[in-house]
């Protein structure tokens, strides 16, 4: 990755077992060598610009992009980073009507795909295509379901609803309806990509857990699937949270998950094999 970057400390960490008491909420499946499961974490870039609660992110050769919504105003945002410096460049409100709760988002070629819904499951979500140089609209799609991500590629979209309970392809080439298939994993994806022709998904499992899985695209079947542990550590009324809680985007074996809000921290994981 380049540019100036804070080295993260990568000696062996461990999970708590038990992931506090039951009070605290959910464990995770096992303990686990590093936050990621196959992973090694190199290195985490502080993002000088303030985000609210982010949804997504995504990154081009020169920026970071990054959704999200403040939900006090009811106004959702995409945001623009220099990917060297980690400074804000520029920021526009994706608001649509009572529609501002921008999700996890997807860049194919010059364009950003992102779903911005209303912040209740069962409601109406209006697709947009932004272009990377203007950020004007280019397309809308509307859709009557929430989405809460997009993975994009030249031929379709595939989108996961609340929690993801249902995933979403659109052929973009074709049009007409999309193919709804019901998830089959047990992960809330909250940010996905079309990598290499499979698509790669990212959530929470429970309150301190959550994983991250490849999905065959024709199947949308689970082929790979590493858990992911949370953030601090944990204890009763712990901030701490899962890395996969919100945005993940995937570059060959590079992994990058912005899991905060606020003044935010990307984080560079490493995968093996």
């Amino acid at each position: 990755m380049p540019g100036k970057v804070v080295r993260a400390i990568t000696s062996p960490w461990m999970m708590l077992c038990a992931l506090a008491s039951a009070s605290a909420g959910a464990a995770a499946p096992r303990p686990l060598a590093e936050p990621i499961e196959q992973a090694k974490l190199l290195d985490v870039q502080p993002l000088d610009g303030q985000v609210f609660h982010v949804q997504g992110v995504d990154l081009d050769e020169t920026h970071i992009w990054v959704t999200s919504m403040d939900r006090r105003a009811r106004r959702g945002f995409l945001h623009e980073f220099d990917r060297a410096t980690g400074k804000l460049l520029r920021r526009v409100e994706l608001t649509d009507g009572v529609r501002f709760h921008p999700g996890g988002m997807s860049i194919s070629g010059n364009s950003i795909w992102i779903p911005v819904a209303e912040l209740r499951p069962n409601s109406t979500t209006v697709v947009q295509e932004i272009d990377t140089s203007s950020l004007t609209v280019r397309r809308r799609i509307a859709v009557p379901d929430h989405l809460g991500c997009v993975a994009a590629s030249n031929a379709q979209l595939v989108a996961g609803n609340w929690n993801s309970r249902l995933l979403y392809v659109f052929d973009l080439a074709r049009g007409g309806p999309p193919q709804v298939t019901a998830n089959p994993s047990a992960i809330r994806y909250q940010d996905m990509k079309i990598v290499d022709g499979q698509l790669v998904a990212s959530g929470s499992r429970t309150r301190y857990a959550g994983g991250v899985e490849w999905l065959e695209l024709a199947s949308l079947k689970v082929v790979r699937s590493l858990h992911a542990g949370p953030t601090g550590r944990v204890y009763p009324f712990s901030r701490a949270r899962p890395y996969t809680a919100e945005g993940m985007t995937l570059s060959g074996r590079d992994l990058y998950l912005l899991p905060e809000d606020g003044r935010s921290r990307l984080f560079h994981f490493r995968l093996e094999g």
